[in-house]
Order: C-alpha cells, then sequence, then structure tokens
C-alpha cells in the first residue's frame, strides 16, 4: 500500500499530447515522517501514523508526542502500511503517472441548509397563493407519534469526510513535491487531503 497526507493546493488545466484539455487538482505533499507505530497487541488495531512536517507552535502534549522524531505538525493520519519504522519519510516517489488512487478529505462546510438544498426535494407550487414553496412537508404519520430516525430534513450540510475512488495521477512533480490529480478532490483550499493506493 502507498499513502501520504498533502495540502489541496487548488485546480487548473493541463494539456495531454494530443492536446485534450485535463482539469486536474493540485496537491502539495512533501514528505511524511513516520510519528508512530500501532499494533495489535498495544492499541487494538494495526495502522502507521504519519504527520505532514509543519513549522507551528505545539502544545505540550503534541511536542511530547512528537519528541521521538524531533518535528513539529499538527496534521497527523493514520494509514494500514506495513514494513515502516518510527522516523522512515514517505514521499512522492511511490506514485506512478496514470495509477489510480483513493483521495479523501473533510469537504467544504455549507452551514444551515434547508430541505431543497441539502437533500434536492421539490419545491411546492408557486401560485395560487400557496404558502408551502421550501417547507419540508409532512415529516411522519400519526402513529408512533415522533419523528423516525433518519428523516430528512433541514440542518448542518457538508463538513463531513468525503472518499473519491478511481481518480488517475495525471503527474508527479518530485522538486517540487506536487501531485496532479484528474478530476475534482473534496475539501477547500489549503485543506488536507489523505492519498493513498492499494497497488504496490
Amino acid at each position: 500500500m502507498k499513502a501520504i497526507v498533502g495540502k489541496k493546493l487548488g485546480m487548473t488545466r493541463i494539456f495531454n499530447e494530443k492536446g485534450a484539455v485535463i482539469p486536474v487538482t493540485l496537491i502539495l505533499a512533501e514528505p511524511n515522517v513516520v510519528t508512530q507505530i500501532k499494533t495489535e497487541e498495544k492499541d487494538g488495531y494495526a495502522a502507521t501514523q504519519v504527520a505532514m512536517v509543519q513549522d507551528k507552535k505545539l502544545k505540550k502534549p503534541q511536542a511530547g508526542h512528537l519528541a521521538k522524531v524531533d518535528i513539529k505538525s499538527r496534521v497527523l493520519r493514520e494509514f494500514a502500511l506495513t514494513d515502516l519504522n518510527l522516523g522512515d519519510k514517505v514521499d512522492l516517489n511511490q506514485f506512478n503517472v496514470g495509477e489510480k488512487v483513493v483521495v479523501s478529505a473533510t469537504s467544504k462546510g455549507k452551514g444551515f441548509a434547508g430541505t431543497v438544498k441539502r437533500h434536492n426535494f421539490h419545491c411546492g407550487p408557486k401560485t395560487h397563493g400557496s404558502n408551502n414553496y421550501r417547507q419540508p412537508g409532512s415529516i411522519g404519520s400519526m402513529y408512533p407519534q415522533r419523528v423516525i430516525k433518519g428523516r430528512r430534513m433541514a440542518g448542518h450540510m457538508g463538513h463531513e469526510q468525503v472518499t473519491v475512488k478511481n481518480l488517475e495521477v495525471v503527474q508527479v512533480d518530485l522538486p517540487n513535491h506536487v501531485i496532479y490529480i484528474r478530476g475534482a478532490v473534496p475539501g477547500p483550499v489549503k485543506g488536507f487531503v489523505r492519498i493513498w493506493s492499494e497497488n504496490v
């Protein structure tokens, strides 16, 4: 398994050999450092924790956790990586052009949204004095006299983990630590993104 943590820079377009336009997302993925090896015996599951190195002021618990590898970072993520040791570095050398990857990030938050925007509900009639244009309508029957769990209603939209599969690596810029991924990647600009591939 290949994996790395990066920061979304934004979108642009590039042209292939045939002159076709390819929309791509640029992700800055500087070398990550392995900060912890989790095991079944100690933690209940096996995983490898990596950190994207930042020059940020840390709180004492964070600094103590990273003292063994002597780095500063607030961005820690876990992957099911193997054959790595504490302090090892993970970089973009592992990814190849044309390879399919999985990308996961926290989507853009859109605040409180109604049912029409959040769940694509139909609007009511606009004319003949109707006051039911964007209202949710009925939320249940007389029995059992409560709202059933899972009812689609107005509420907080976005700001949740989104995973997109089968995205193609178009280009890998090793000197600048930038990876070009075809298509849209969830999350805002400067948001942190996890990239991994099952292909070894």
